[in-house]
């Protein structure tokens, strides 16, 4: 496969000269395309910085972040919101959906905000909605739905750009645990049926038994790494427990 996300030896620090956090500290890795890769540590591990360093949220300390051949530690502060929009796809595990509008103009936004015609908007949010099954919701407004259904719209909004990398931060936290496995059964599908690349950060063990890959961060530095390969899900959901354990973090189980 080739390399589509390729983090070089960032380091993330907060503070003053006296007293310095390094929440990211020589963090190296690559990411292939169509890749479902997990991150996982406790609370101030740095994995919520790294999620907002490669979504451009927060500038690194210093290293490089290239998606394909580009440098995006190099972008100026005006190529941002465009270079957004254009490559990366957010899921938040507050939804951030807009309560006045309905289910089909939240999807279909980031389009309208582009000047994309009516008629290919409808097409496409209709499209997006058929895969993630919400397709009968359309005309409902957030409030009207639940909040696996309300999820599943943001994740149909991420999508509906094909974008080059979807990223997702702790999707299921909100959810109660039969929405939580629908969300993680259409992340399983985008990313086997449409080659998705996704990056997701989760403390949640079964969420994480989802992925094909998951980084361990602890202070700010990758502790270990294992890869599911052949093994059935169960199984890889006790050797990530083994490790979060041996890491001594504070994880749910899902469960």
């Amino acid at each position: 496969m080739k390399s589509l996300l390729q983090i070089d030896n960032i380091n993330k620090y907060y503070g003053t000269k006296n007293n310095i956090t390094k929440a990211l500290n020589h963090v190296s890795f690559q990411v292939e395309e169509g890749e479902f890769l997990g991150i996982m540590g406790s609370s101030g591990s740095g994995k919520t910085t790294l999620l907002n360093s490669i979504a451009t949220i927060h500038h690194v300390t210093s290293g490089h972040i290239y998606l394909g051949d580009r440098d995006i530690t190099a972008l100026k502060s005006e190529e941002l919101a465009e270079f957004r929009m254009e490559n990366l796809g957010f899921i938040f595990q507050d939804f951030n959906l807009l309560d006045n509008f309905t289910l089909e103009e939240n999807i279909g936004l980031a389009l309208t905000l582009r000047g994309v015609p009516k008629k290919k908007i409808k097409s496409k949010v209709v499209e997006a909605a058929n895969r993630l099954g919400i397709q009968n919701e359309l005309k409902k407004m957030p409030t009207e739905v639940s909040g696996g259904q309300n999820q599943r719209c943001a994740c149909a909004r991420a999508i509906i750009n094909e974008p080059k990398l979807l990223l997702a931060d702790e999707p299921t936290g909100a959810l109660d645990s039969h929405s939580a496995q629908m969300l993680l059964e259409c992340f399983e599908s985008l990313n086997q049926e449409m080659k998705a690349t996704i990056l997701m950060v989760t403390h949640d063990v079964f969420s994480a038994s989802y992925c094909g890959r998951i980084l361990f961060l602890k202070d700010g530095k990758i502790f270990n790494e294992i890869h599911r390969g052949n093994k059935s899900r169960r199984d890889f959901f006790q050797e990530i427990l083994d490790v979060v354990t041996l890491m001594g973090g504070e994880v749910s189980d899902g469960r």
